[in-house]
């Protein structure tokens, strides 16, 4: 029974026992002291302004609390008890557990870093985007790849186009013992050169609620642009467009090229795409976008329109990432739907399979419903 009530004391913080009768020592004692730094800042006045006093809260709960949980209060911490400047302290940089929230967080404060800085707050991002390639590289990877094997299969082969292998294994059922020979009833062939080429655009907003979503698009461009088998293009904007194309070679130096934060103007960054299509039919464009446009809403959507209907696979993500899309325009979103342009919030883990689907040309409305995805 005390030991309830002790837990309940922790859980409700030191001003639901004012009369102090519910006594708590040692390890307890110092867990209390954490979590009341933190979730009863407003009265104790936090964790101050001293760097040395954050470094140590922060190897506190790394010492109470398992690594989930010290995501979560860090990230608690950067709203609660404005860490953020606290961020521009190497030192401090070294004692947090990085996570997708903190890389976001150092790419929005990217442009003020102090040079003292710098290195630690990439060497925190490199080591969140190694850690998220190495999670999602080989489902990416085997699902695009998957995907576009079946898209191009020739299934009406020339005999110098025919896999003999591939046709043999498929028609073994049809051997004929007293002929002793293999009459084949289907031919696969190798793929007609040339049409396995996809054309891949990701257009993403980089204002400040699309930060966590930026970081994971960031990943998935340098994953794809790895596979000859498509061509991926990686363009961020917000009141402006930069192509950052030429740095999905390293996410980290990407990442540090985005600047979040600013306005939204979806109605220039689909000018922009539009001039990267050659072959509409052949072409992914996927706008990854809280859907409020900052510029002219009516060209806007008249524009995305008219790329629907030029025959590119046109697919709207609210957000990229485990939260969902708690906020988005609705009404831009419903117009989309009526464009039969899907959007929705996709998780990390939904992603390859989302691909797949886009590029073998199948219902994404179907991959949804199996996915419980709901249409916004």
């Amino acid at each position: 029974m005390e030991e309830r009530i002790r837990k309940w004391r922790l859980i409700l913080g030191k001003q639901s026992n004012p009369e102090e009768d519910v006594s708590l020592q040692g390890e307890e004692g110092a867990l209390d002291q954490v979590l009341e730094a933190l979730y009863d800042a407003d009265r104790k006045g936090g964790l101050g302004s001293s760097a040395p006093n954050v470094n140590r809260w922060l190897g506190d709960i790394r010492k109470y609390f398992p690594k989930s949980i010290v995501q979560v209060m860090q990230k608690d911490a950067l709203e609660r008890l404005g860490m953020k400047r606290m961020l521009m302290e190497p030192e401090l940089l070294d004692a947090v557990e990085p996570d997708v929230h903190l890389v976001a967080t150092l790419l929005s404060l990217n442009k003020v870093i102090p040079s003292k800085t710098k290195e630690s707050a990439k060497a925190v991002v490199r080591k969140v985007v190694e850690e998220l390639e190495k999670r999602l590289r080989n489902p990416l990877q085997e699902a695009i790849k998957g995907a576009i094997s079946r898209s191009v299969r020739n299934r009406r082969p020339k005999p110098n186009e025919i896999d003999w292998n591939k046709t043999i294994r498929k028609n073994l059922k049809h051997y004929q013992a007293d002929h002793k020979t293999i009459i084949p009833e289907n031919l696969v062939g190798y793929g007609r050169k040339g049409q396995s080429l996809k054309s891949v655009i990701l257009l993403v907003d980089q204002s400040g609620s699309m930060a966590t979503s930026m970081v994971y698009a960031g990943v998935f461009g340098a994953v794809m642009a790895s596979l000859k088998s498509i061509k991926t293009h990686m363009v961020v904007f917000d009141t402006a467009v930069v192509d950052l194309t030429e740095d999905l070679e390293d996410p980290v130096d990407l990442l540090f090229g985005t600047q979040l934060g600013g306005g939204t103007d979806i109605n220039r960054a689909l000018t922009y795409a539009e001039g990267l299509i050659q072959n509409p039919s052949e072409t992914i464009l996927i706008l990854i976008s809280d859907l409020f446009e900052g510029g002219n809403e009516e060209e806007m959507l008249r524009r995305a329109a008219a790329l629907q209907s030029s025959g590119i696979q046109f697919v709207t993500l609210l957000a990229l990432n485990d939260e969902g899309a708690p906020s988005y325009d609705k009404s831009v979103a419903s117009a989309f739907a009526t464009m039969n342009i899907p959007s929705f919030a996709c998780s990390p883990d939904q992603f390859p399979e989302l691909m797949a689907t886009v590029i073998k040309k199948e219902s994404i409305q179907n991959w949804m419903s199996r996915n419980g995805i709901i249409q916004k």
